[in-house]
């Protein structure tokens, strides 16, 4: 079935000219499918901007497309073939393994930054199959793996250009072939960042030392990361380096919550006017629903949005108590916000180790059950393609009124995990869901404070940033009250299927 061509609106191909453009001084002529010498010069950094639904997603994808239909390798973290002069590289990035999930579900072979900024050093075992499915080797023999296993993996690739997914198909993890981690020292050629309002200047430099083409595709309507002051990276970039997206191409299919993002805009829009417009919508529209509680059904892998971090402690702590979660224990099914990594400089490897399996900053996480050592977890990281982790890990249960977390239990170093039933709308940026709950008090209560963000009240930009969190249906709670589970935590969904036992590193419960 041939797909109909892509329609652009005046402001995407305007963009994707200039875009096209930049790309011709990489040594890429998308025009004529040509790969040519970069023609050096300054490096180039440009971002296409735009609100939810203005198209940007679509131009990314698109001109993933036109690259790789000019030749250009994509650089996905799973697998980098060794550097050719004739060759251009490009990586499609986002800030969380969630934010990739997105862009991948939609054909896009998205990773996170820190699987490019980190690269795995493979078993040659690894590299015989990667070459293979990427179709630039022979069909490999490899002891204990049998024609059919490669044939089910050729078979996934084939459809699904994901390594992990076809090692997966075939029995296998892409995760024990890998021996150790680096820091990357060769440059890429072009970067493509999407979220790009969740980067801070270190990230930002990052990236501009390993690409000296970079695209940022980000949404100026969002919060800035905590300490940016308010500011985006883009918006630092020289006008004519910003390319805005203005028509609101997800309005063709009648998004009442996209109609709501945008109402936000109107300077003398109150948030009371706004409740009304919620509430009349909820009532024409299913996908938009007039919460009196919050759903804690949901709550385990959609957590509530909230603004206080004494909000997200109280419901949390709800949440726990009516599924009858012990003191001293975790329930397997209790989801987990990773809040960084504890370890001292000498373990460095443990650590990029930890990061590229996913668990970064604000990462998702579903806690499985305890592992086979003291204080190590077995975890189920949500967007990553390669999900499941056994991991050294420190749990912090926050309580309401206390100033010290309680610890169920903890390794002497490794992960930290904050409960994750609820996070606040700052961690949700780069993230969606396919229902997502907002605890309307609380947006209130930065309504009635007045405080102001770039300009613009910040109840509003929480609200939008909230609200764009829902990619199918919006619960909008307006009570502090929670419901009864219907059932017990499950966690039967998210376990692997044993994969097949290598001879490569017999160690399987490490830091990662």
């Amino acid at each position: 079935m041939t797909l109909p061509p892509v329609t652009y609106s005046d402001d995407q191909a305007a963009a994707f000219d200039s875009v096209t453009e930049m790309l011709r001084h990489a040594g890429i002529d998308l025009d004529d499918s040509l790969l040519m010498p970069p023609s050096g010069g300054a490096d180039q950094v440009m971002a296409v901007t735009g609100k939810a639904g203005s198209g940007k997603t679509l131009l990314l994808a698109e001109l993933y497309k036109a690259l790789e239909q000019a030749g250009v390798e994509v650089v996905s973290g799973d697998y980098e073939s060794r550097k050719r002069k004739d060759k251009r590289t490009l990586a499609i990035l986002a800030p969380t393994n969630k934010a990739a999930s997105v862009l991948r579900l939609r054909g896009v072979p998205a990773t996170t930054i820190h699987r490019i900024l980190y690269t795995p050093v493979y078993d040659p075992e690894y590299e015989k199959i990667a070459e293979w499915l990427a179709g630039s080797g022979e069909r490999p023999e490899i002891e204990g793996l049998t024609d059919l296993a490669l044939d089910r993996a050729a078979a996934f690739y084939a459809g699904n250009k994901s390594i992990p997914g076809a090692l997966a198909a075939a029995g296998l993890r892409g995760s024990d072939f890998i021996t150790g981690w680096k820091r990357r020292e060769e440059p890429l050629d072009i970067g493509f960042v999407d979220e790009s309002s969740m980067l801070d200047d270190k990230q930002f430099e990052d990236l501009k030392e390993i690409f000296p083409t970079l695209l940022l595709f980000g949404d100026p309507a969002q919060l800035a990361p905590v300490n940016q002051s308010g500011t985006m990276v883009f918006e630092k970039l020289p006008e004519k380096r910003v390319l805005t997206l203005n028509r609101i191409h997800r309005q063709e299919a009648d998004n009442p919550i996209l109609d709501l993002a945008h109402a936000l805009a109107d300077p003398d829009l109150g948030f009371e006017d706004f409740e009304r417009m919620i509430e009349a919508a909820s009532q024409k529209d299913e996908r938009v629903v007039w919460g009196q509680r919050v759903e804690v059904d949901l709550m385990a892998r959609s957590p509530v949005l909230v603004w206080r971090n004494a909000t997200r402690i109280r419901l949390i702590n709800a949440f726990r108590s009516v599924h009858g979660a012990p003191e001293d224990a975790l329930l397997a099914g209790e989801p987990l916000i990773c809040d960084g990594i504890e370890l001292p400089l000498k373990h460095r490897k443990k650590r990029l180790d930890l990061e590229a399996r996913g668990l970064i900053k604000g990462a998702q996480v579903v806690f499985l059950g305890e592992g086979r050592k003291p204080g190590f977890s077995r975890l189920h990281v949500m967007g990553a393609e390669d999900p499941q982790v056994s991991a050294a890990s420190i749990v912090k249960i926050e309580k309401p009124d206390e100033e010290e977390p309680f610890i169920p239990f903890a390794a002497r170093m490794g992960a930290t995990f904050l409960h994750g039933a609820a996070v606040t709308i700052h961690k949700a940026q780069g993230s969606q869901w396919e229902t997502v709950q907002v605890f309307a008090p609380d947006l209130y209560a930065a309504a009635r404070m007045g405080r102001m963000e770039a300009g613009q009240p910040l109840w509003k930009r929480l609200a939008y940033v909230a609200i764009t969190r829902a990619q199918e249906r919006l619960i909008w709670v307006v009570r502090n009250r929670l419901s009864k589970p219907t059932g017990p935590l499950v966690v039967d969904d998210l376990r692997a299927t044993p994969v097949a036992p290598l001879t490569l590193d017999p160690t399987t419960e490490d830091f990662a």
